[in-house]
């Protein structure tokens, strides 16, 4: 089947990268807004529907994942895109490991949401898309969004819920149910070691579509892939968790090898740190995760003039003077990353009780004591 010009959106600055994302099944470029405001500020981006759904063409029968691919080359070379970064989500998500399996020179950096490398039985596909041309789109609808959304976020987010029903039901029934098959026959796992780009799986804990196992089949087949799991979480974690979502993709798409502050942050605390205060991200917290990244860990913990192991030293001894006990659990860690011995970091705090007072030592190293018990 030939490609068809898919209905696109394209926002944010003409010479910033690129930037392809993929919609799920049963959704439009919409459901991405939330992630916008952010996006388009730093990359040109490019939302589509997908065939079948929103306002993009609905040929007729059945579709492939080759279909979907060769749909969004299409796009991008009427756009004159010859390399863009990819996120997709479910079904998007899908298409963006093919594309990055099957055109890798297209693909920059990749980010999948809630997806699946092999999302059977087909039966249950076959199953779904006969309901849906029996019955429309509205026979479905409301199960859809009981596994995009977690109850609570639903019951609390009635205008939005409504929102994305409305969503589901434009879509059209037969290119919903066309896009069934595509799900049904795919079995991507094969072709997941072949994928070369730098890759980030994001799975909702609560997901009932794609649950974290899913996540962990591909980043086990995609060489030097990451999962990031968040909790409270269904199938549409880019709306349920947004500000989480858009800090993690922010992190991997704006490219970390040239990002010192952030190399360092996770050199020095741990991909798993790291990681958990991204995923708690607020708009509030932002400009100061942003700033520690760019200035303490970028600005100063990447100088050359002292090795790790010494600023580990200052700095235990510094949050114990300041009876920062959060942090210097932390920093705790990070000494013994850093090649400090349980034995160096007691000598650290015996040190600083000539010069900051033993009551603030001794709290330090109940703080040290139960870290290294911790840490084994």
């Amino acid at each position: 089947m030939s490609a068809v010009e898919l209905h696109h959106v394209v926002d944010g600055p003409v010479d910033a990268p690129p930037l392809l994302l993929l919609n799920s099944l049963g959704s439009d470029l919409g459901m991405w807004d939330p992630q916008m405001p952010a996006l388009s500020r730093r990359f040109r981006v490019i939302r589509c529907d997908t065939r079948g759904n929103g306002r993009s063409p609905v040929p007729p029968g059945d579709f492939d994942l080759e279909d979907l691919g060769r749909d969004a080359l299409a796009l991008l070379d009427r756009l004159g895109v010859a390399r863009a970064h990819v996120v997709g989500l479910s079904l998007g998500g899908m298409t963006a490991m093919w594309l990055a399996a099957h055109a890798p020179e297209r693909v920059g950096r990749m980010v999948l949401c809630c997806t699946s490398a092999q999302l059977g039985p087909p039966e249950g596909w076959a199953e779904r898309a006969r309901l849906v041309r029996a019955g429309g789109i509205a026979a479905i609808a409301d199960g859809l969004v009981g596994r995009w959304l977690t109850p609570g976020f639903a019951a609390g987010h009635a205008e939005l819920t409504g929102r994305l029903k409305d969503m589901i039901l434009r879509t059209p029934p037969e290119g919903y149910a066309s896009c069934c098959a595509v799900i049904a026959h795919m079995d991507l796992r094969p072709d997941l070691p072949r994928i070369t780009a730098p890759t980030l799986v994001i799975a909702g804990r609560d997901d009932p579509a794609t649950p974290p196992p899913h996540g962990q089949v591909i980043v086990d087949g995609i060489p030097g892939a990451r999962l990031a799991v968040l909790p409270e979480a269904a199938h549409l974690a880019n709306v349920e968790r947004a500000d989480a979502v858009t800090a993690l993709l922010l992190e991997h798409l704006e490219d970390r090898e040239d990002d010192a502050g952030m190399i360092v942050r996770r050199q020095v605390l741990g991909d798993e740190h790291v990681d958990r205060a991204i995923e708690a991200t607020t708009p509030l917290t932002a400009p100061f995760q942003e700033f520690i990244t760019r200035t303490a860990w970028g600005g100063v913990w990447s100088r050359d003039e002292l090795d790790r192991r010494t600023r580990s030293c200052i700095t235990l001894a510094v949050l114990t003077a300041l009876h920062s006990h959060d942090e210097l659990a932390m920093h705790v860690r990070a000494a013994r990353r850093n090649g400090l011995t349980a034995t160096e970091i007691g000598e650290v705090l015996l040190h600083t009780a000539v010069y900051a007072g033993v009551p603030a030592s001794n709290a330090a190293l109940a703080v040290a004591r139960r870290v290294l018990a911790e840490e084994g």
